[in-house]
């Protein structure tokens, strides 16, 4: 039974649902916002929001942070955190909008209460980085597109082209959307429809339009995209974190998708393809092709760029909206069911219960630890111990550098060479300091490391001591314990 054929609830019950799922965002997203320290790129968003500038490949966010935040509340770990968590927020209407348009209420109120309780999109709206404001715009424009040229539908074209543009201005990966989009289009045209469409004086002036703008796209972040390439084979970018041991190719690219499905959740992203499936099966499958293309496009040209260079698995978070809307699809195709179960939504109320389970640890994990290694905590501790003359390296050396001002920290990554010539240096000058290392410990039972982690392991084990281990137990696989070591010969 299609969504349009279930019985229509009363209009003032999905309102009711959707404020409460509000409310439950805004507490899921506001709640310990600013407990934890800074943490990884986090670092990278308070230098770039002190002094945003046009020329940075991703500057909405920066100049948000610096014209709206900054003039009212300090750029601290709640300030920088601040517009994440509202974009969070505002995610869920937004999406619940959006799947209402195109697969009608009820649906919507299941997409919109699986990411009210995502322990990804919960994490990402409680991180200092653009990609919840990614993820919203990710959940309008593809669609007002679709919506434009299904209803052609101007007001709807605008939208998408506004919301397109800010998008990229929020990281150029939301441009991969864009391809799927482009993709979707060739599939639905036929010849006699170019020509049709063709004389259309509307129709040529927007097809000049996004010309142009692909354009301006092209100018701007090909060379980007280039530097980034050629930064990381000359070397010249210092990385933050110690790196894992490289991976073939192959093995490589299925952890990062293996990766994305854990990161929504298995039974989700499983819902959600088969929602997709329901759609292609009945009159909706422009939308299921649509979707498709929204994520093979754009998951496809991550996975070809991972060959080259290193990229991140949040590359492909702009995607994410596909499953929330599959999963509603899925959820609403099965509560219109006439099950010999009574109230007919108990099985798909049972479906969506599983899901929210399977992200259930990680979610009250998030509250425990932030999903962060506390270096924030470690600078703490290592100010009350540290003597003129001592020497700290540290993973994501720039945050430990915020908190341990004062102190020189320099980047550790991974060369015990590196660190046998500092710590000779203080013997060899007879100096009186103490060589600091602080380190993530990883679940898998040592230190994360580049491909010397056995070189790199025993030199600790043999020159240094274990001082302090800083994280709590989480109730996820995650370990996100720090370790500290002191590598004078002395303890303190």
């Amino acid at each position: 039974m299609s969504a349009e054929a279930a019985p229509r609830q009363p209009p003032l019950a999905p309102a009711l649902l959707l404020t409460g799922l509000i409310v439950l965002a805004a507490l899921l997203r506001f709640w310990r916002l600013g407990d934890w320290g800074l943490e990884g790129d986090e670092i990278f968003t308070l230098r770039d929001s002190l002094a945003p500038a046009l020329d940075n490949p991703r500057p909405l966010i920066y100049f948000l942070n610096y014209y709206l935040i900054g003039p009212f509340w300090p750029l601290d770990e709640w300030g920088v955190r601040l517009l994440p968590a509202v974009f969070g927020v505002l995610a869920v209407p937004v999406l619940y909008l959006v799947v209402r348009r195109l697969a009608g209420t009820r649906a919507a109120l299941f997409a919109a209460l699986l990411l009210t309780v995502s322990p990804l999109h919960v994490y990402q709206s409680q991180y200092a980085r653009y990609w919840s404001l990614v993820f919203l715009l990710s959940s309008v424009y593809p669609f007002a597109i679709y919506l434009a040229v299904r209803d052609r539908n101007y007001r709807a074209l605008a939208l998408g082209l506004v919301t397109a543009a800010l998008a990229v201005l929020a990281h150029p990966v939301s441009l991969l959307l864009a391809g799927g989009v482009a993709v979707w289009l060739l599939t639905q045209l036929r010849r006699d429809h170019l020509r049709q469409a063709w004389g259309q004086r509307s129709v040529r002036w927007a097809l000049w339009l996004i010309l142009i703008v692909a354009g301006v796209v092209v100018w701007r972040y090909v060379p980007m995209l280039n530097d980034w390439i050629v930064g990381h084979d000359a070397g010249t970018r210092l990385p933050d974190h110690l790196l894992f041991a490289p991976r073939g190719p192959g093995i490589k690219q299925i952890g990062l998708l293996a990766a994305y499905a854990e990161g929504l959740t298995l039974p989700l992203v499983l819902i959600g393809a088969l929602g997709i499936y329901l759609l292609w099966q009945g009159r909706e499958r422009p939308l299921a092709q649509l979707l498709t293309c929204l994520f093979v496009v754009p998951a496809a040209l991550i996975v070809l760029l991972s060959l080259r260079t290193p990229v991140s698995l949040t590359y492909i978070f702009s995607t994410a909206p596909v499953f929330y809307l599959g999963a509603g699809v899925f959820l609403d195709r099965l509560a219109g069911i006439d099950w010999e179960l009574r109230p007919r939504w108990l099985l798909s109320a049972a479906v969506a219960a599983i899901v929210v389970a399977a992200g259930a640890p990680t979610l009250i994990s998030q509250y425990r630890d932030g999903r962060r290694h506390d270096f924030r905590g470690a600078a703490l501790w290592l100010a009350e111990r540290l003597q003129p003359g001592d020497v700290v390296f540290s993973d994501q050396w720039r945050t430990m550098d915020h908190y341990l001002q004062g102190t020189e920290v320099q980047p550790l990554n991974g060369d015990s060479g590196a660190l046998g010539q500092a710590l000779s240096k203080l013997h060899d000058t007879r100096r009186s300091g103490a060589l600091w290392i602080v380190a993530p410990y990883s679940a898998r039972g040592g230190l994360r490391t580049n491909p010397k982690i056995g070189t790199f392991k025993a030199w600790i084990y043999e020159n240094c001591q274990l001082r302090n281990a800083l994280g709590v137990a989480r109730l996820d696989f995650r370990q996100n314990e720090l370790q500290i070591y002191n590598c004078s010969g002395t303890a303190r």
